[in-house]
């Protein structure tokens, strides 16, 4: 008579140290999921969606040149400071403009 303990696991070993693995495969090498829907009435194209799905790990990401995260201020502290500063340039550079506008004004008016 044959007990459950004796049956063989059809999937294998256990089943959260393959899924395990599976991600850590799909993180190193990375996987890309493309696809188009398109909207057509009467051979006139209403509308199209393409859609990308890259699943990757951060390193693998960087490696393969996608690092657009970095760039962006409502991901990256870095990105925020960046904008700021460049922010806060073009204000004191505007300022600077408008102080220089408004003396000269001053200066052709007390000169006539």
């Amino acid at each position: 008579m044959t007990t459950a303990s004796r049956l063989p696991d059809p999937y294998g070993g256990s089943g959260g140290a393959n899924l395990a693995d599976i991600l850590e495969r799909v993180l190193d090498k990375g996987i890309v999921i493309a696809g188009d829907i398109r909207i057509n009435l009467l051979d006139i194209e209403l509308l199209t969606i393409k859609l990308r799905l890259i699943v990757a790990s951060v390193d693998k990401a960087k490696e393969m040149g996608i690092d657009w995260w970095e760039d962006d201020p409502a991901l990256s502290s870095g990105a925020r400071r960046r904008e700021l500063a460049e922010e806060n340039e073009r204000l004191q550079r505007r300022i600077a403009e408008l102080e220089s506008a408004h003396r000269t004004s001053e200066e052709r008016k007390e000169s006539a």
